[in-house]
């Protein structure tokens, strides 16, 4: 139950602003997970994912996510815009460590208000689609140059049912990587492993990538 660790750190920072500092963490640990299992770390460890997840789920309407927000414009821009507030208000917190904390809690708070927001109005992960780190990690995931990555895998069993898809919380579309030998491509896959528990054929599973000269 993840969620904790973000309510905990957004009430505890209201009080204690160099807490915020702790949000380090969830800025670096996402990227450099991604090097190695892709964004893993958005469908396992994220305390906001699980917030998502467990809370915003009960009470979203689950609409379909805009496509505007999914386009590589609206992300770059999210990144930047995010980094570029960040920054600013970091130059000038310099060398107060509890001002410092207070930036990043700062920071924290309104995006996941946002969040929130749009979470209830769309869908729970709808900000994991434009996520500055989120997009950072699906830039840096390297699918087709590591023999250990791993990704979902549909296998001939698959009948094309879609429920995949329609349990996936980044409303991906698992089964068009039927038969596909790299299995699912796509960045934006939070190896969540739900299409896989859902499958009503078991046809799914999470595995390394064929890559030439490897093996599974």
């Amino acid at each position: 139950m993840l969620y904790w660790v973000l309510l905990i750190f957004i009430v505890v920072g209201f009080f204690y602003p160099i807490i915020g500092l702790l949000a380090i963490v969830c800025m670096v640990a996402p990227v450099v997970l991604s090097v190695f299992k892709g964004r893993y770390w958005c469908g396992h460890y994220c305390p906001r994912g699980s917030y998502y997840d467990k809370l915003i789920s009960r009470v979203s309407r689950n609409r379909k996510i805009p496509d505007f927000v999914r386009s590589e414009g609206f992300r770059l821009f999210m990144l930047f815009f995010i980094f570029a507030v960040f920054g600013v208000q970091m130059y000038f917190a310099w060398g107060d460590w509890g001002a410092m904390g207070g930036v990043f809690w700062n920071i924290i708070l309104v995006t996941t208000v946002v969040a929130t927001v749009l979470g209830i109005i769309y869908s729970p992960r709808v900000w994991c689609t434009f996520c500055p780190m989120g997009t950072l990690s699906a830039k840096v995931a390297p699918y087709k140059h590591k023999d250990t990555f791993k990704n979902i895998h549909v296998d001939q069993g698959c009948v094309l049912c879609r429920r995949c898809a329609k349990v996936c919380p980044m409303q991906l579309k698992p089964y068009k990587a039927k038969d596909v030998a790299d299995g699912l491509l796509d960045p934006d896959c939070i190896k969540c492993g739900t299409c896989i528990s859902q499958c009503p054929k078991r046809s799914m599973s999470m595995r390394k990538i064929q890559t030439k000269g490897s093996d599974r």
